[in-house]
This record gives C-alpha cells, sequence and structure tokens, in this order.
C-alpha cells in the first residue's frame, strides 16, 4: 500500500476532498484591499456588529508570527498564499451565535497546541459575507480548511475536543500528501520538516491533472496504477475522489437547487438521489448523503440497487474507509441488504 502522500486533496475525509469547481476562491482572492482596519494586532480586543465582542486576539507562534488572526477582505489573499506553507484553519462566527465565539476560543487552544503546523483564520461573517457565500456555509460556527488554495470543509456547529484533534490529524496527513509541511515558527515556515517523499509517477500524474483541473486525465492515471497494482488503496481512493470532483462540475447554484428538489419529489430516482449524495459529501453532509444512497438501496431492488451500492462503495473510499461515519453507513448497507 502507498502512503497517504498518494492521496489528493480531500472534501471531507476528516471532512476531506478537493473541491476545485464546487468552490471558487478565485473572486475572493483577485478582490482589492480595503481601506478599512487590517487585522486585529496588540492592543484593545475590536468589537463586531452593533458593538458585540469580537473574536479573541491572535495567539502567536514562538517567532511571533500569529497562529490565529482575524480574516478580512484585506488579507484572506495572504492567507490563501500561506496555505501553500501550512493547513489554514478557518473558523466562520457571528455575534448573533454565542456558540459560535466559543468554538473560536476552543479551535485557538488546539491550533496553538500543533506547534505552528496549523493557522487559525477567524471570519466574522456579518463583516466579510463574501466569504460565507464562497464557502457556500448554511449555518454557525462552521470550520472549514484552505490547503494550497483549495477548501476542505471541516465540520458545522460544535464539536468534541478529541474530534477536532482528529480532524486536525487527518487534515494535516492531507496537507503532506499534497507537499504542505510547513510549520510557522523559529526559523520560519517550512522550518524542521522533512520533505515529503517523491509520489510514484502515475499518483504525480493524476496529481498534475488535478492541478490543472484535468478529473478525466487525473483519472486515467489512477485507472492505470490500478491495472499496474490492484491492491494500491490510495489510487483507488483518488480515483473516487477525482471522480466525484468530476461529476459536481455539473452543478451550479441552481441546478443544485433544482437536483435537490427533484430528489425530494422523487425518492425512487437513482441519479437524482445520487446527484444529491454528492452534493451532500462535498458540502461535508457526510452522514446524510451516504444515509441517503443507504435508503434508496433498502427501498429499491435489481440493476439501480446495484449501480447505488457501488457508488456507495466509492463514497467510502472518499471519506475514508475508517471514518466512523463510513462504519455506520456500512452497518446500515449490511441491514438493507441482508
Amino acid at each position: 500500500m502507498t502512503t497517504p502522500a498518494s492521496r489528493p486533496v480531500p472534501p471531507v475525509a476528516a471532512s476531506p476532498l478537493n473541491l476545485r469547481g464546487a468552490v471558487d476562491l478565485s473572486a475572493l482572492k483577485q478582490r482589492p484591499a480595503p481601506t478599512s482596519p487590517a487585522p486585529a494586532g496588540p492592543g484593545p480586543a475590536p468589537t463586531g456588529p452593533a458593538g458585540a465582542a469580537a473574536a479573541p486576539a491572535p495567539a502567536a507562534g514562538a517567532a511571533g508570527r500569529p497562529l490565529r488572526v482575524d480574516v478580512t477582505e484585506g488579507n484572506f489573499q495572504e492567507l490563501v498564499e500561506l496555505s501553500a506553507q501550512v493547513p489554514v484553519v478557518i473558523a466562520l462566527w457571528a455575534s448573533y451565535s454565542p456558540g459560535s465565539g466559543q468554538l473560536v476560543e476552543v479551535l485557538e487552544g488546539i491550533v496553538e497546541s500543533y506547534d505552528g503546523r496549523l493557522v487559525l483564520g477567524a471570519a466574522d461573517i456579518d463583516v466579510f459575507p463574501e466569504l460565507a457565500q464562497a464557502f457556500q456555509v448554511q449555518a454557525v460556527p462552521t470550520a472549514v480548511a484552505v490547503v494550497k488554495g483549495q477548501p476542505v470543509p471541516l465540520f458545522q456547529g460544535s464539536a468534541e475536543e478529541q474530534q477536532v484533534r482528529s480532524l486536525f490529524d487527518e487534515l494535516l496527513k492531507v496537507a503532506a500528501a499534497n507537499g504542505v509541511t510547513g510549520q510557522i515558527g523559529a526559523g520560519g515556515p517550512g522550518s524542521g520538516e522533512p520533505e515529503a517523499p517523491p509520489l510514484p509517477p502515475l499518483h504525480q500524474a493524476a496529481f498534475d491533472a488535478i492541478e490543472a483541473g484535468d478529473y478525466e486525465a487525473a483519472a486515467a492515471a489512477y485507472r492505470q496504477a490500478l491495472n499496474e497494482m490492484p491492491a494500491d488503496a490510495e489510487a483507488k481512493a483518488g480515483l473516487a475522489q477525482v471522480e466525484l470532483m468530476a461529476r459536481l462540475q455539473a452543478f451550479t447554484g441552481p441546478e443544485a437547487d433544482d437536483l435537490r428538489r427533484l430528489a425530494a419529489d422523487q425518492p425512487d430516482n437513482l441519479e437524482a438521489q445520487l446527484g444529491v449524495a454528492d452534493l451532500d459529501i462535498a458540502g461535508g453532509h457526510i452522514e446524510d448523503g451516504l444515509g441517503r444512497i443507504v435508503t434508496f438501496i433498502g427501498r429499491n431492488f435489481g440493476p439501480e440497487r446495484e449501480t447505488a451500492r457501488v457508488r456507495l462503495l466509492e463514497l467510502f473510499d472518499v471519506v475514508g474507509t475508517g471514518d466512523p461515519r463510513v462504519a455506520k453507513a456500512r452497518q446500515g448497507l449490511a441491514r438493507v441488504l441482508f
């Protein structure tokens, strides 16, 4: 089996998958810096809308570099660029949600314990609503990550510290798989971290194709890797992920809404149910996406049932076969099949 270094950035393994085409950060990255104040620095904590207390002031790494910053239009581009060196976790919060401020404080403490291998950005969606729109945030608090400029959904709502640490551990594996192994510390980003080992040639070809947005070529490279080594679990997972990315390209916002309505009206429509499951997985709603297909399998028989079962197994690879949500879905699948 190859190492995790052969897998593309996921939407969800933690939540993990490359969402190029599903979430577009380019417009935000190209926005001109506003003349409004820059991110918070030393001094009194700023206030949010209507005088509400803002998120806590930034913590600092060993060399004084902030491990936690307030995300603004002015510094978002810098954070995206920084994500090529260390993963940037973005906590989207709002003053009307007391729990979201508490989550930022929890995440700040956890991020600090990773010794500069992660950076936390706190984004007030009342101040920077475009960011919430770009990440397709449905509620706060929501946590997402950016790795090499690509968004990786993490979770929505509150989360236990151990769950968050498990997600962050997986996020660091995903980052390392994409050559992001830096560290904010005494020697600066990248110090003290060994270079990631080179990928097998076909896996590297797949990554290069993903970077170019050519998912068909990426899938072809992974298929060739599987032909040469059928037990290559990383190539199998990578193939499932790029196939999901390719399917997601067909959905714009209005088309996705229409598909959800169709799936609600026609629970036995295979294509509609599979399409909405893809949207759920990409959006970080793992249990909803997997459960939707399990329910379809329980209601239907014949070729459509087998098609749904195969897709479900592919999505297991996308999420990660060790994920507890996958284990739960496997149990549900066993119940409806046997």
